[in-house]
């Protein structure tokens, strides 16, 4: 790969599940193969977006649709809107998305896409603008049938909106296309909670077995604020536990012993969605702290659970080293890939020396493809209600995400047994993930001829 463009956080995707499948591969070094087919995406879609400004003047961005793998089913991935976005982004997401769709047990391919727009300081007009601009190339590309994507970091439900109803008026239909929808016109319930949720489910069964416990009196540390931390919280609260911060780009919130209330979360999701910072919720009150420029890891000296749900990379080996130091037994995350390589060495390393499940400095790391894949499975529910043009209750979805966390949680379970690389009393879920969401895409691309 010497001689392709240098894309860091695709290289960084890459390594780590190379890594662990490494056991796998030694038994069964056939699917070498595999692995070198799969990390190339079937398409890349690069496109010129063209749009017009409250001014009256042209803006030009960059569009993108990685259509990565569809062994399993129609491409399925979100579309970021931030100036972030680059292919290397697109192509680790879209990679990690091939593996934690499969682990959905839903018949979904993996994909993502978007555009380096920044939404915010933008009018409504202007979003809408754009995203009938950004769909008049999208829509040639997708289809229910083909790819579906959703949302993501700057894409929610307004702008799923705009971009479905441009899609409706180019094509002149009203398909499926688009998950996140609105609740009326072919959304599903439980959607805008769903990877909140399915985070804090997938972990209940980590506390199971770690230390036959539960959420409740847990001291748990979150990052982020947007719609995944947000849910996050509110269900670790219901469940029992304090939630001790929150963060955003500029800095981290924590509160005092007593946690956020379901009131303050939802106070700062309304500040959010004005696209606000954290500061405009803590100015004037004395229970919380502000940290500016800061990461919620150092900054507790005692904390069980942690939650990263905001973006890759935020946690770094010493922030990991940090939490084990302040008791932390449990690492999940809500985000994309949320933990440097070194830090997940660090939780790796705690888990593979433990000589027994109380071993103080244990520290068990369940990663993204796993435990945040709640939201991706509803969205597979949401094509599904509207194939059927039906609309399940709340509580028939949110038993089915249950369900689907748990699945995936066994399966990373039981395969993690069978290919950590270190012999353990704690099974490696980093292992579990990569290798049974690998093996069923490789499996289905041998049956297809993709490889042989």
């Amino acid at each position: 790969m010497s001689n392709l463009p240098s894309e860091p956080e695709f290289e960084q995707a890459l390594s780590e599940i190379e890594g662990t499948l490494t056991p796998f591969l030694e038994k069964n070094p056939e699917y070498a193969k595999a692995f070198k087919v799969v990390q190339i995406p079937e398409r890349i879609i690069q496109f010129r977006v063209t749009w017009e400004n409250d001014k009256g003047e042209v803006q030009v961005n960059r569009g993108y649709r990685v259509q990565f793998n569809s062994a399993l089913g129609p491409y399925k991935g979100g579309l970021r809107f931030h100036p972030s976005v680059n292919l290397s982004i697109l192509k680790f997401l879209g990679f990690e998305q091939i593996f934690k769709n499969a682990l959905t047990g839903q018949p979904i391919g993996g994909g993502k896409g978007g555009s380096d727009f920044d939404p915010k300081g933008k009018s409504d007009n202007e979003i809408k603008k754009f995203c009938y601009a950004f769909m008049i190339e999208l829509s040639r590309h997708i289809g229910d049938l083909t790819d579906v994507p959703a949302g993501d970091i700057g894409v929610g439900g307004r702008e799923v909106g705009y971009m479905f109803g441009a899609y409706k008026k180019y094509r002149n239909e009203f398909a499926g296309v688009l998950t996140g929808k609105g609740i009326n016109w072919g959304g599903s319930y439980i959607r805008p909670e769903a990877t909140g949720y399915g985070v804090v489910y997938f972990t209940q069964s980590m506390l199971r077995d770690l230390d036959n416990t539960d959420y409740n009196g847990k001291r748990v540390l979150i990052s982020g604020s947007g719609n995944v931390a947000q849910y996050a919280a509110l269900k670790v609260i219901e469940l029992g536990g304090t939630v001790l911060s929150l963060s955003d780009s500029t800095g981290s919130l924590i509160a005092g012993d007593a946690g956020f209330t379901p009131e303050d979360v939802q106070a700062i999701g309304d500040i959010k969605l004005k696209r606000q910072p954290l500061t405009a919720f803590s100015e004037g009150k004395s229970n919380f702290t502000w940290h500016a420029g800061k990461r919620p890891w150092t900054l507790v000296e005692k904390a069980d659970v942690a939650l990263p749900c905001a973006t890759q990379n935020e946690v770094n080996k010493a922030e990991a080293e940090a939490l084990i130091k302040a008791g932390v037994r449990y690492v999940a995350e809500g985000s994309n890939m949320g933990s440097e390589n070194d830090a997940i060495e660090v939780f790796e390393a705690s888990r593979a020396n433990a000589k027994s499940l109380s071993d103080a400095g244990v520290c068990w790391y369940a990663p993204g493809k796993a435990a945040n894949l709640g939201g991706v499975a509803v969205s597979a529910l949401e094509m599904a209600q509207n194939s059927s043009r039906d609309k399940w209750t709340f509580e028939t979805l949110d038993q089915k995400l249950k369900d689907i966390m748990s699945n995936c949680y066994d399966a990373c379970h039981s395969t993690g047994k069978e290919y950590s690389k270190n012999g353990s009393v704690l099974p490696s879920l980093q292992a579990g993930a990569n290798v049974a969401g690998f093996k069923m895409v490789a499996d289905a691309m041998k049956d297809q001829g993709d490889w042989w």
